[in-house]
């Protein structure tokens, strides 16, 4: 059991929900747009997203171990690392393993996909690679890659590539989806980075909280939970999404208590946290909710 918890840890399994949530918003727009799709390929989509994931986060850990950051991290529900390699240094290596068997699973199924989709996957496969690995390893250390690459990586890579490997296709109605978890998980790192301000900066790492200071980077947040409603507003607007996916806009009552939290303790870590984990459930259920608004279509 002991040993299971030192692989298991590292890979944050709690938070990997996520993964299914944007594979899922990806999966509904193609069935909504083209009504023909192929489940075995959105599965192999799931399998490879997750596994994207698991790789990132175990990157993640092994580097803040190497670095000592997670040694100065208050550790939170929602940030900090698991302190798995804090427990049992001896695992790092095993981190480093995951890490790396996860990315080739990953690359492997993105290989799969350019012999039988086609080169137009390629891209955004590529670039999913690159940013697994270079997220902890290089893009904490510029602030504005710190903060777009999650969304990135959560939004256009994995929504429309689910698109594209279940349609053969990209579409607008794709790309507009694929923004509401581009500004929420760029919202979910930007708050977990809060807490970890002393910590973050004794290491080099220079995200908007170290550079604008916590308070200003409230403002960010606020700023792309109302990008990613409006988003929502405008695909309806121009018929890129169904009227049904407004439903996705329920999450305003999360993200409104959630944005007042972060502005008021943004220097207050402990009473900081709720709004840690609205930020979390706003990231989940809104994807979750504009697909079922897909699907009812």
């Amino acid at each position: 059991m002991g040993d299971m918890k030192t692989v298991l840890g590292p890979m944050r399994i709690p938070f990997l929900i996520l993964t299914p949530a944007c594979v899922l918003l990806g999966y509904a727009t193609a069935v909504w747009t083209t009504g023909d799709v192929n489940v075995l390929y959105f599965i192999l989509a799931l399998i490879g997203g997750i596994s994207a994931h698991i790789s990132v986060n175990s990157f993640n850990e092994y580097f803040d171990f190497k670095t000592g950051l997670d040694e100065k991290t208050e550790r939170t529900p929602f940030s900090g690392g698991s302190g798995t390699l804090q427990a049992k240094p001896e695992s790092a290596t095993t981190a480093l393993i995951t890490s790396w068997t996860s990315f080739a699973i990953t690359a492997l199924i993105g290989v799969y996909f350019v012999i039988v989709r086609g080169w137009g996957i390629l891209p955004l496969g590529l670039a999913g690679l690159i940013i697994i690995y270079a997220y902890t390893a290089y893009f904490v250390y510029q602030p504005v890659l710190c903060l777009l690459t999650p969304g990135i990586g959560f939004g256009p890579l994995m929504v429309m590539g689910t698109y594209y490997v279940c349609t053969g296709s990209y579409s607008y109605s794709a790309f507009i989806a694929s923004l509401v978890p581009f500004f929420l998980v760029s919202n979910l790192l930007l708050l977990n980075q809060f807490p970890d301000v002393e910590a973050d900066k004794s290491t080099g790492r220079k995200h908007f909280p170290i550079l604008i200071g916590k308070r200003k980077s409230s403002y960010i947040y606020g700023l792309f939970h109302l990008c990613t409603y409006v988003t929502i507003l405008a695909g309806v607007y121009f018929r890129l999404l169904p009227p049904l996916s407004l439903i996705g806009l329920a999450t305003l009552f999360l993200a409104v208590p959630s944005f007042i939290g972060a502005i008021k303790f943004s220097n207050d870590i402990k009473r900081l946290v709720p709004s840690l984990g609205m930020n979390v459930a706003i990231n989940v259920l809104t994807p979750v909710l504009v697909a079922v608004g897909l699907f009812i279509n």
